[in-house]
């Protein structure tokens, strides 16, 4: 299987929201989707999905257009899709029949995703004195919560494709863990998954590949492990017992931030930090920390597009 998009093109009168957007997965896993707010992910995601009309360019699954006859395709947006009105059980059922999926799998799988996210309390009401208490209705759950019934959405047909756009927003620790492991999980089921996020940690963690869009433009593109051995080992974190600026300031070295006696520097490679590793040793400064590394996902991001980001 693969996905391929290409030369996406939309533009809104004068204004170009998606220039030329390209990139493909030729295997399973997770592509990462990212820019700045308005950079045009959301109205990129919405065209691959056919939910807006494209000005130009491709979406192809296997050779072949993209579309729900073509691929089953899963899809958690970023704004909430609830109707604040209908029962859980109901609107689970409703988009599940959508998808093709029989009422009684439908009944099944959402019974698996209830327990799997830990909402069957909204899904099944207790009794109370015997008698069942009232079916839950979308808005009476949190944001969190919400989130947990527009996943068991986009996950209830068994979907080839499942394109995230921020899955993780509005959740606590606890649950963006277990949101986390049932992407982990979807991964090791040899799915393809798109994901749009802000949070730089989380994409490190699932994606091999990624673009980086800014002003509707493609800044960034390739292997996340590629490109950053590409900037080189230049991040050097110190953490020590005593004051160390003066060391630091005297090898021209780079002092991004200082907490204590802990610091954020940047070196122009390992024989510049190692300068500086000498001087320190020479006079028997106690180091608990001395780490060289490449930069960031969240601090490349920064860089490609922090001086020009417009919220």
């Amino acid at each position: 299987m693969s996905f391929e998009v290409k030369d996406l093109f939309k533009r809104y009168g004068d204004k170009v929201v998606v220039d030329h957007l390209s990139f493909s997965m030729e295997k399973e896993g997770v592509y990462a989707l990212l820019g700045t707010n308005g950079a045009g992910k959301t109205t990129s995601i919405r065209m691959m999905l056919g939910m807006l009309a494209k000005d130009g360019g491709s979406v192809m699954w296997n050779g072949k257009p993209l579309s729900v006859d073509s691929c089953n395709v899963g899809y958690l947006a970023e704004e909430r899709g609830l109707y604040p009105k209908c029962t859980l059980m109901d609107q689970l059922l409703y988009f599940a029949s959508l998808r093709g999926v029989s009422h009684s799998e439908a009944k099944k799988r959402i019974a698996y995703w209830a327990e799997r996210l830990e909402a069957t309390e909204y899904l099944y009401p207790p009794k109370n004195a015997g008698k069942a208490s009232k079916p839950k209705l979308a808005d009476q759950l949190s944001k969190g919560n919400q989130q947990k019934i527009q996943l068991m959405v986009a996950l209830l047909s068994d979907p080839e494709l499942l394109i995230l756009d921020e899955p993780l927003s509005g959740l606590d620790p606890v649950n963006a863990d277990l949101f986390k492991s049932i992407i982990h999980e979807e991964v090791e089921k040899g799915k393809y998954l798109i994901m749009s996020s802000h949070q730089m940690a989380t994409i490190e963690e699932f994606c091999t590949d990624l673009t980086i869009l800014n002003r509707s433009k493609v800044v960034l593109q390739g292997n996340l492990a590629e490109i950053k051995k590409s900037y080189g080992r230049i991040n050097l974190h110190i953490k020590a017992e005593q004051e160390l600026k003066p060391y630091i300031e005297k090898a021209d070295v780079q002092l991004l931030s200082q907490v204590g006696y802990t610091y954020q520097c940047k070196v122009r490679g390992e024989e510049h930090a190692n300068t500086l590793l000498k001087a320190l040793v020479a006079d028997d400064v106690t180091l608990i920390a001395f780490e060289l590394r490449e930069p960031s996902l969240h601090e490349i991001f920064v860089e490609k597009v922090g001086d020009t980001h417009e919220e």
